[in-house]
C-alpha cells in the first residue's frame, strides 16, 4: 500500500528551532527572511517544513527580496509546493513593506542631501516595470510641500511637460525643486535626454525663480545624483 507522507509543520520543530519561538524570544530581527516568510505561510508541504520551503524559494533568488517583489503572482503559483493561499500572503506582505517605506514621517525633515531626497521618493520609485517622473516641491527651508508624480512613460524613457512641473510649484508656492525619475533598467547613468531636461528645467526655474536642487535617477539599485556629479 502507497503512503502519502505527511505535511510538515512547524510544531515538529524543536522550540529553539521554531520561528515563532525564535522571534519572541530574539527578537524579529533575528530571524533569516525565510524564516519570516515561513512564519506568513504557516505550514509547508509533505517531507518539507515552511522554513525549508522558503530557503529553497530565496535560494533560487539569490536570497534577493526585491526580486521576490518582482515576480508576478502567477509566476509564483508556478513554483512547486506554493498554492493560491500562500502566494497572497507573500504578495501581500511584500506590499505592505513596500507601502511602510512611503509613510511620511511625523517630523518635517529637510531635503538638504541626495541620499535624504532619495529616502523621500525611493517607495514610490523603485520596483517599476515603466519609468515615472516625480518632483519634490519644496519651501525655503527645503521641507516638502508635496510629492507629485508628473507623468508615467514606457520601458526605455517618460516625458514630462515643464510647464505643468512649474504650474504645480508655483501653486503650492514652492521655493525649490527635485527632480527624480527612475531606470527600469537598473542602470543608473543618466541618458542624453536626461541631461538635456535637467538643463531645460534648470533654466527654466531660474526664469520663476524657483531653484533646480538636483535630479536623481532611481532605481531599487541605488540612485544617481546630478548634483552630487556636478552637472547642475
Amino acid at each position: 500500500m502507497k503512503t502519502i507522507p505527511a505535511k510538515f509543520t512547524l510544531k515538529e520543530w524543536s522550540v529553539e528551532e521554531r520561528p515563532r519561538e525564535k522571534l519572541i524570544s530574539q527578537g524579529s530581527q533575528k530571524l533569516t527572511n525565510a524564516e519570516l516568510l515561513a512564519l506568513l505561510i504557516g505550514s509547508g508541504n509533505p517531507g518539507e517544513t515552511a522554513v525549508q520551503l522558503m530557503q529553497r524559494l530565496m535560494a533560487s533568488l539569490d536570497h534577493d527580496l526585491s526580486a521576490l517583489h518582482r515576480i508576478s503572482l502567477d509566476a509564483l503559483l508556478q513554483w512547486k509546493g506554493i498554492g493560491p493561499a500562500k502566494a497572497v500572503k507573500i504578495k501581500a506582505a511584500l506590499e505592505l513593506g513596500k507601502r511602510i517605506q512611503g509613510i511620511p514621517s511625523q517630523e518635517k525633515v529637510s531635503c538638504t542631501s541626495s541620499a535624504i531626497a532619495f529616502d523621500a521618493l525611493f517607495a514610490v520609485l523603485s520596483y517599476l516595470d515603466q519609468e515615472e517622473f516625480w518632483v519634490l516641491l519644496l519651501n525655503t527651508q527645503h521641507h516638502v510641500l508635496e510629492k507629485k508624480c508628473l507623468s508615467k512613460g514606457g520601458i526605455s524613457e517618460t516625458t514630462v511637460d515643464i510647464r505643468l512641473l512649474f504650474k504645480s510649484a508655483l501653486q503650492c508656492g514652492a521655493t525649490a525643486i527635485i527632480v527624480a525619475h527612475n531606470h527600469p533598467s537598473g542602470v543608473l547613468k543618466p541618458s542624453t535626454s536626461d541631461i538635456q531636461l535637467t538643463q531645460k528645467i534648470k533654466k527654466a526655474g531660474e526664469n520663476m525663480d524657483i531653484k533646480l536642487l538636483d535630479h536623481l535617477i532611481i532605481s531599487e539599485k541605488g540612485y544617481f545624483s546630478f548634483a552630487d556629479e556636478k552637472l547642475l
